[in-house]
């Protein structure tokens, strides 16, 4: 990855952070199972998309809330419902009721702040993460927290807004040929986890391209914005460590707790993606570890940068301390000074000084000062 900074300004412009808006702490002092939505991101309105499929059937379509019995009645199928939008918090606590989600559970998908988790309850299985995005090195990273419940066929998918990672995964659906199509429901699950978490492995990318561009910045033109561009640079690493750190212990807890959940077919895979999901912590150690790097660099940068400029300043003050001499010893007001009435006495001592300033700069480029 070679990459030029082309544009400081866009760099600095894009890496300013991003403000949260929580509503974390009114969750203060209420009841365990207290549903209160703490994310900012609103819709107008919550939408339900609903894919069914089979081996030789593929079914797609936006719902209401009130269509969704007539599908449980009909379903045959595996059935994906994908909720978007979470600040509705009535229409999930009804969505709750039908497919007999506990209350600690829909606590946990309103509460998008909490740490990335999965949890075998009873008859059902919850995992939530972290879905990030970033598309080009220039733009700031996206996190929101996305939920799955997987339960009897059935897998719901919670986002707090609009633009996901799936795309392909819906596409593979649309084929009967695809290996999803002829698999169960945990597959689809596997499906969506392995697209989250490659989709990890672009950020990185490009938080590496990132990384680059300041370091070329904090070599050629280590600056006030430069350094406020690596102070956001670390912290945006720091939020970026607590979203991925915990994908190991998630990852890794499906062979643990959901053994009668997931099919023996589909264990080898998720095995495969918790081997992802150590690479990916891997990789972003590395890159967190030169976000750091790269703010020595700064400093060292810049003491290099002042120390050439108090070189240039001693040399500067070097030549004229003979100079000044030799004019204060001439501008003394004494009567008894011979060279004072000397006929040539001004262009000898100017020449004198020519010299001097000549012979110490050829003194300096030979022990390479210069």
């Amino acid at each position: 990855m070679n990459s030029k900074p082309s544009n400081n300004k866009s760099v600095h412009k894009l890496l300013k952070p991003k403000k949260k808006k929580s509503k974390k702490t009114h969750k203060i002092g209420m009841p365990p199972g207290a549903l209160v939505y703490t994310g900012g991101n609103k819709l107008e309105k919550v939408e339900i998309n609903l894919i069914t499929y089979d081996e030789v059937d593929f079914y797609q379509e936006s719902i209401q809330l009130d269509q969704l019995d007539e599908h449980l009645k009909l379903k045959k199928n595996i059935l994906w419902i994908d909720i978007i939008g979470l600040h509705d918090v009535e229409l999930l606590e009804q969505i709750g009721v039908v497919f007999g989600i506990h209350k600690l559970t829909l606590e946990d998908i309103l509460s998008v702040d909490q740490r990335p988790k999965m949890e075998a309850i009873d008859d059902y299985l919850f995992a939530s993460m972290k879905m990030i995005q970033c598309t080009s090195p220039e733009t700031p990273i996206d996190e929101e927290q996305i939920s799955f419940i997987l339960k009897d066929g059935i897998l719901l998918t919670f986002q707090e807004k609009t633009g996901d990672v799936f795309d392909f995964v819906r596409s593979r659906l649309t084929d009967p040929k695809r290996t999803v199509r002829q698999r169960k429901a945990d597959y689809l699950l596997y499906s969506l986890l392995d697209a989250v978490i490659d989709n990890y492995f672009l950020v990185m990318e490009n938080v590496g391209e990132k990384i680059e561009i300041l370091e070329s910045q904090a070599m050629t033109a280590p600056d006030t914005s430069t350094l406020n561009s690596l102070y956001l640079q670390r912290r945006e690493m720091m939020d970026l460590r607590r979203s991925v750190y915990p994908l190991r212990e998630v990852i890794g807890s499906f062979d643990k707790y959901a053994d009668d959940k997931i099919s023996a077919e589909t264990r080898p895979f998720i095995r495969d993606l918790y081997e992802n999901t150590i690479q990916v912590i891997e990789t972003m150690e590395v890159f967190r570890d030169m976000s750091s790097g790269v703010l020595d660099l700064y400093m060292n940068s810049l003491s290099n940068r002042m120390n050439n400029i108090m070189k240039m300043l001693t040399i500067i003050s070097t030549i004229f301390i003979p100079l000044s001499f030799v004019a204060g010893v001439y501008g003394m007001n004494f009567d008894n000074m011979p060279e004072l009435h000397f006929k040539y006495g001004y262009f000898i001592v100017m020449g004198g000084m020519t010299v001097a300033v000549i012979g110490m700069l050829l003194f300096f480029r030979k022990k390479n000062w210069l």
